[in-house]
């Protein structure tokens, strides 16, 4: 057990004299002293036993959050899907904790990034479209600046996407020690980019010319150094290591000698030949995920860290139905089918049925979480923020919708019993989808009528009744009024940059795209 450090406690000596009164008064005062040392050890004791769950090291331990872009629920070998390979991340989950309805923040990437790193839900966050560059508030929390004051070093790795260049929303000024990639999503949408950004400056990447899917330095293998750069030289204290990685997510390239295009490169597919090629990318970098992900964990073991860090593996969004044709509606892949049960979640991203939200979500944190489990617990992603900071030691900001997930994780450790949500909210343009418990409300559409499902009973969202249970509509509605509150967005300094990172490290002149031109929502 690790004690608390507490100012020590200095007996006074015996006094030695003639008189036996003093001779016993100086005795009594030693036996007093000696009881207040005691009592002190006592509360000592006491209050190291009510510290976080973290507590029983005596190290606070290290995070590794690995955001996967777009990668489907389905889309992993343990959920049986017939194509995809990926070993080390099933071997995660066979070592951890595997939640079923774990949901993202929203069903597109910048307002799903914004809940995850803010703690709230779409309904108060400060970024809820995704337009790319558009950023949080300059005075918002985020899990980064949170850790900060527990004393972590954060780093960040991969895709940014809650505020580019020249905006309030940069991660360096959000807690983050270093982020290193892409801050706007439409610089995130090639692998061989002219540069990328690490704290806001550009490092050229040799040999690319701004053609999308081909180049000499391919973005994500030095994305992926500098993750493992940060792990090594973090080592010796607590740190955060956050890595959004874009594939399999983006115009679709990779290096001709990756192992894991060699893969897939002379596979046969019944797939429209215009889309082949792609499609057999698209899992090659899924596989190549896989690859990177049992790196980053192999290097945890190698520097002995593996005992002392969490490690969380989710997507960021529903699955998109890529590569679809008459014979694959759901896509090629089919991310949101049931390859078992053939059950398909509703929908996809970008809209907030079961299929837009619902994510794979995985935890592993040896001797602490018991391997081998699954969770249904209802969850999102706000949620990450208070639980990370429950378990760094650290109050999480007042004013978060999310609600930690500790004692799902540890169990009897945590001592104490799962709250739960009162409920879940989410909104994206026009639409509102509200949640509490197996109910859900869906309203589509700005103008469509509201929809109700029992998710129990009907996971692929075929049967409203919105009819037929009007009394629990109406109270969903009502919570979905309650949790919108008006946008208070944040702000753009340099629109020139923001333009910049949206055209030049693609090949394109600034005039293609033009943020200032896009009315101001402030």
């Amino acid at each position: 057990m690790c004690l608390p450090r507490t100012r020590p406690v200095l007996l006074a000596p015996l006094c030695i004299c003639a008189s036996g009164a003093a001779r016993m008064v100086s005795v009594a005062a030693m036996l007093w002293m000696a009881s207040m040392a005691l009592t002190l050890l006592v509360a000592a004791i006491a209050g190291a036993a009510q510290q976080s769950p973290a507590a029983g090291s005596a190290a606070k331990p290290n995070f590794v959050y690995f955001v996967i872009d777009e990668l489907g629920y389905y889309e992993l070998s343990m959920m049986g899907h017939p194509e995809m390979r990926t070993p080390n991340i099933d071997r995660l989950a066979a070592q951890g904790l595997r939640f079923t309805q774990f949901l993202s923040g929203s069903s597109v990437c910048a307002p799903a990034r914004a809940c995850l790193m803010t703690g709230k839900h779409s309904g108060h966050s400060s970024l809820r479209t995704n337009a790319g560059w558009e950023p949080i508030r300059v005075d918002e929390e985020t899990i980064a600046s949170v850790l900060r004051r527990a004393g972590y070093t954060c780093g960040g790795f991969g895709k940014w996407g809650c505020g580019g260049r020249g905006t309030s929303g940069v991660p360096e000024k959000h807690g983050f020690d270093v982020f290193f990639g892409y801050y706007d999503q439409v610089h995130a949408h090639t692998f061989f980019p002219t540069y990328l950004i690490r704290n806001s400056q550009e490092v050229v990447l040799p040999g690319n010319t701004g053609d999308a899917r081909h180049g000499k330095t391919f973005s994500q293998y030095v994305i992926f150094e500098e993750s493992l750069r940060f792990l090594r030289e973090n080592k010796d204290r607590p740190f955060f290591l956050y890595l959004p990685w874009t594939p399999p997510h983006g115009q679709w390239g990779i290096p001709e000698s990756d192992p894991s295009w060699q893969l897939y490169k002379d596979k046969r597919w019944d797939v429209n030949p215009k889309m082949e090629q792609d499609a057999k990318i698209y899992a090659a970098m899924v596989n190549l995920v896989d690859r990177q992900v049992g790196e980053v964990l192999r290097t945890l073991d190698d520097l002995g860290l593996a005992e002392n860090t969490l490690v969380l593996f989710s997507g960021d969004n529903g699955g998109h139905t890529y590569f679809a044709d008459q014979d694959h509606p759901a896509g090629f892949f089919a991310p949101n089918v049931d390859p078992k049960s053939g059950k398909r979640f509703r929908g996809g991203k970008g809209n907030l049925y079961e299929g837009g939200l619902r994510i794979p979500f995985i935890a592993r944190w040896p001797g602490r979480i018991q391997p081998g489990r699954t969770s249904d617990h209802l969850g999102y992603f706000p949620d990450i923020l208070p639980t990370l900071a429950e378990l760094a030691g650290v109050d999480p900001p007042k004013d978060i919708d999310g609600i930690s997930f500790v004692p799902v994780l540890l169990g009897e450790k945590a001592g104490r019993q799962q709250r739960q949500h009162e409920y879940l909210y989410w909104e994206l343009g026009g639409q509102v989808a509200v949640r509490q418990g197996n109910w859900k409300a869906i309203r589509p559409g700005k103008n469509a009528a509201w929809e109700l499902y029992d998710l129990a009973a009907d996971i692929e969202e075929k049967h409203n009744l919105a009819a037929q249970q009007p009394q629990i509509l109406q109270r969903l509605m009502e919570l979905a009024e309650k949790a919108h509150q008006p946008i208070r967005p944040g702000e753009v300094y340099d629109y020139q940059l923001v333009n910049k990172d949206r055209t030049i490290p693609l090949g394109r002149p600034p005039e293609a795209s033009k943020v200032g031109s896009i009315p101001s929502k402030k």
